[in-house]
């Protein structure tokens, strides 16, 4: 359903682009189909336009993952040994043909709200994986492999690869050798149920992907927060989708200076004495309170124009708080609304008791009520809460697309109990 591009082009655009944003290592994921003279080929393309900066491993397979911070600026390969590509359009068709259904509508323009893990699904065996497994993941046999290009498997640093047999198979822990593992959104939210905690034991030495279902080809989103609490290192998003799941992926990697990595919680990647591991569908007790007040807003008077809200009247603005994290700690309040008012003045005091606060993401936004029709979006944006300052704060609002307003922007006081 999209036009295709020259690959070199976008090796060429990555390359330029590469670290412009930030000095660590981009990750390219390929999936291929590719015949043994096509994949020389695509190696000579690589090699020649990225040149020094593309990492490739000294052995076969990595033993482990080097850190972020040994690979600045860098550029990784990773795929898997390719298969054949009718074979996989076929199983790929097969898929999507399964999920295909009614999806409910988006509910308001800004996008519905992000579902829960709570909400979900939690039943798996077998089938639920076999039946939509991600084709790309699946390893070739060996004759397919003997087949491949030398130089073409050189570039690849991180192996990605699905072994025969169920789930629980494709989890088990190789002590000698680190891989990627992709799964779809519908897949992970059928595993955690059943196999959480092997997930979590697997993304402690292994990559986790996921990505959107096949279906989602108005380019929606689906919650992040899902793979992220079971360790998931990759949650691949549609990053031109805007609305409230991506907001909550700008939000998560707003941290550590925005610099596109963010540091798994300890928690994550530790194992109790007796092999037990970080469940995020149990109920924890509580760390701290964030107490959030809600003073004022101003500045949409000066970026949108005058009659966008109400053709005769000023705005009724009300501002919706909450937090994004574990389901536990997942909530969204709202203040009252203030009619007729372009410098709302709410003065609303919140309490967040929070479990898991290393996950846990600020929800802000804002919208003005409308009687007749759809409340019109008046601003939003996501914060990690590990890095909130304490005390009285300006905080700007974005637009749905991320963008930040030039003078929208709320009073606010967080404080830790």
């Amino acid at each position: 359903m999209t036009a295709p591009v020259e690959l070199i082009k976008c090796l060429r655009s990555i390359k330029e682009y590469a670290f412009v944003a930030s000095e660590y290592p981009v990750v390219i994921t390929l999936e291929d189909h590719l015949t043994p003279d096509l994949q020389a080929k695509v190696a000579e393309m690589v090699t020649q336009t990225l040149g020094e900066i593309l990492f490739t491993p000294g052995s076969e397979c990595l033993k482990e993952f080097p850190s972020p911070e040994s690979l600045k600026r860098r550029i990784i390969i990773s795929t898997k040994p390719p298969k054949e590509y009718l074979e996989a359009k076929e199983e790929k068709e097969k898929e999507n043909d399964s999920q295909r259904g009614k999806g409910s509508a988006d509910e308001e323009a800004w996008g519905k709200e992000v579902p829960n893990l709570k909400s979900l699904n939690s039943a798996c065996d077998k089938d639920d994986f076999d039946g939509g497994v991600d084709n790309d993941e699946e390893d070739s046999d060996d004759k397919s492999q003997h087949n491949e290009a030398p130089e073409y498997r050189k570039l690849i640093a991180i192996h990605a690869g699905k072994p025969k047999g169920g789930l629980k198979e494709c989890l088990k822990v190789d002590p000698d050798k680190v891989r990627r593992l992709s799964l779809s959104e519908q897949q992970l939210e059928n595993a955690v149920g059943t196999y959480g905690n092997d997930i979590v034991r697997f993304t402690q030495r292994n990559l986790l992907r996921i990505y959107p279902k096949g279906i989602r080809v108005d380019s929606s989103n689906y919650n992040p927060l899902i793979g992220w609490s079971h360790g998931a290192q990759m949650v691949a998003f549609n990053m031109q989708g805007h609305g409230r799941s991506l907001w909550l992926m700008h939000g998560m990697f707003k941290a550590n200076g925005g610099c596109g990595y963010v540091k798994k919680p300890n928690f994550l990647l530790q194992t109790g004495p007796h092999n037990e591991v970080f469940d995020p569908k149990v109920k924890l007790p509580v760390k701290k309170t964030l107490k959030v007040t809600v003073y004022m807003g101003e500045g949409w008077y000066y970026d949108f124009p005058h009659t966008h809200f109400d053709a005769y009247s000023p705005p009724d603005f009300y501002a919706r708080v909450g937090i994004a994290g574990v389901p536990a700690d997942t909530v969204m309040k709202k203040t009252k609304t203030l009619e007729d008012n372009w410098i709302p003045s709410w003065n609303e005091e919140f309490e967040f008791p929070l479990s898991v606060p290393e996950l846990a993401l600020l929800r802000i936004e804002v919208h003005e009520y409308d009687m007749s029709e759809k409340d019109d979006f008046g601003g939003q944006t996501c914060l990690p809460v590990s890095e909130l300052k304490q005390g009285i704060r300006a905080v700007p609002l974005h637009d749905r697309k991320g963008e930040r307003y030039k003078s929208v922007k709320l009073l606010m006081h967080f404080e830790f109990i």
